[in-house]
C-alpha cells in the first residue's frame, strides 16, 4: 500500500465505509491491525522466546477482516471492494471450520 500521507485519512475513511456496509449486511464478523510498536515473538513448544516472526511473514503489515460469506465469489466482491477503498491488493484466505471451536 503506497498512499500520499496527505490521502490517508481519505483512504481509511474509504476502508471504514466497507467496513460499515459489511455490517449493516450482517457479514462482519471481527478485524483489526496489526500494533507495528510491539515486536513478534517466536515462541516454541518447549517455551523457548525468541525476537522474530516467520521469514516469509517479516513484511506483513496493515490490517484484516473476517467476512462470514455464503461463497468464494462473494468474497471475491467483498475484498475488490476493500482493495478498491485501500488502493492495494487484498489477500483473500478461508478459514476451515473446527468443530472443536
Amino acid at each position: 500500500m503506497t498512499v500520499p500521507a496527505g490521502e490517508l485519512p481519505e483512504v481509511s475513511e474509504a476502508a471504514h465505509n466497507v467496513i460499515r456496509e459489511a455490517k449493516a449486511a450482517g457479514v462482519y464478523v471481527f478485524g483489526g491491525g496489526l500494533n507495528e510498536d510491539v515486536a513478534p515473538l517466536m515462541v516454541a513448544a518447549d517455551g523457548t522466546v525468541e525476537g522474530g516472526t516467520y521469514p516469509q511473514t517479516s513484511e506483513l503489515s496493515g490490517g484484516f477482516c473476517v467476512l462470514d460469506l455464503p461463497s468464494r465469489e462473494v468474497a471475491i466482491a467483498w475484498a475488490a471492494k476493500l482493495a478498491q477503498a485501500c488502493r492495494c491488493p487484498q489477500e483473500l484466505r478461508e478459514f476451515q471450520f473446527d468443530p472443536e471451536s
